[in-house]
């Protein structure tokens, strides 16, 4: 993190808030791509970035907004919105791309109402490490689609979903998170666990091994799927189309 730029978060969900104090510019900006990027792989509804104490330098630097909530739009579906700029960066953000592409709220209160009332649904669980695991998100993805009327997503949800989890509690063997979130047209589903390996799908499995398909079959029966640093660890997600 530079010194000339801090985040403060308060990730505590369902929004997750992210103050900004300091200079804004085209080197400081990494700075603030990374703390956005680790805040939406832990899923929270919504995310509020808090400029009221931010300096921009350059308000080309302004475009991590945008890139960052077109990111968030696809995966985790996590609605993004900017509040309390100073007046200077309020003009920028009405003149630039940004500010027609991101809504912007004069105080943190009513970006949190905004960005709250645009949440997905989402259902999230703890689970353990134990063999029970896997059987427990069996039906999550159960309920989850027969609350939001996709049954013909429940099969290769709980498919996808048994083997993101099983591969926590054969290798990482730390407590999960377990998200789905359905922001059409696309089911996401998601495991954030406490293991900073990252998941990689083999190139050629040996097919007389027991094991090692589990991340082939979920390459195979989503649209995409990728792993993300979260935290001390990481979290792997899929998204099955759901039209």
């Amino acid at each position: 993190m530079s010194t000339r730029i801090s985040c403060e978060v308060r990730d505590e969900l369902p929004v997750a808030v992210v103050r900004l104090t300091g200079e804004l510019d085209v080197d400081t900006m990494r700075s603030v791509h990374t703390v956005l990027e680790r805040c939406l792989a832990a899923q929270p509804d919504a995310l509020v970035v808090d400029l009221g104490r931010l300096d921009v330098a350059d308000p080309l630097a302004l475009s991590i907004f945008a890139a960052a909530a077109r990111r968030a739009a696809d995966w985790p579906a996590v609605p993004l919105v900017l509040c309390a700029p100073p007046p200077a960066v309020a003009s920028w953000l009405n003149e630039m791309t940004v500010g027609r592409e991101l809504p912007v709220r004069p105080d943190c209160a009513g970006a949190a109402a905004l960005a709250g009332a645009a949440a997905a649904p989402r259902l999230r669980e703890r689970l353990e490490p134990v063999a029970g695991a896997c059987r427990r998100a069996r039906e999550l993805v159960t309920d989850g689609c027969r609350r939001w009327n996709i049954p013909e997503l429940a099969g290769p949800a709980a498919l996808v979903l048994t083997e993101l989890v099983g591969n926590v509690v054969r290798h990482a063997g730390t407590p999960m998170q377990v998200t789905l979130t359905l922001r059409r047209p696309y089911l996401r589903v998601a495991v954030l666990d406490g293991s900073p390996a990252d998941a990689r799908a083999a190139a050629a499995p040996d097919l007389r091994a027991e094991g090692g398909r589990g991340l082939m079959l979920v390459r195979e029966l989503s649209q995409r799927w990728g792993s993300a640093p979260a935290g001390t660890g990481k979290v792997v997600w899929a998204m099955l189309p759901a039209n």
